[in-house]
């Protein structure tokens, strides 16, 4: 997936904006090209995992479908640990199987990482990402 810097800057505001809780969100784009991302309640409200909140999360496809765009990427952030899907990230992704999960590390806050990953069939395979 390309996707430009400013993206990226936004994800990581988000994460930082939602602290000590994880965030989450959606990344619409067209042609494996990223141009916007929509962030949505973490319904969770936990360091420790996220949970779309339902209302949000069908707001924000709407909005990317009614733009003319199709779902690219769910991110979401990871509080301590590092921009690799945990066992609960891959069980969650049975749902969304072609989004890229985008994972916002805030691990060294003074260097947040932010990885993609195919999540399919419960397998973790890295997903290129070209920032610009």
């Amino acid at each position: 997936m390309k996707i430009s810097q400013q993206l990226i800057d936004e994800m990581v505001a988000h994460a930082r904006e939602d602290l000590p809780n994880e965030c989450c969100g959606m990344v619409g784009g067209a042609d494996g090209e990223a141009s916007v991302v929509v962030p949505v309640v973490n319904a969770a409200a936990s360091p420790l995992r996220f949970e779309m909140d339902p209302q949000g999360q069908y707001n924000a496809l709407k909005a990317i479908e009614e733009d003319g765009k199709e779902l690219l990427g769910i991110y979401h952030s990871h509080t301590k640990s590092a921009a690799y899907p945990s066992q609960t990230d891959v069980n969650q992704a049975v749902s969304w199987p072609d989004a890229i999960w985008l994972i916002v590390s805030l691990q060294d806050a003074d260097a947040p990482d932010v990885k993609g990953y195919w999540l399919k069939d419960l397998a973790i395979a890295d997903a290129e990402l070209i920032v610009e």
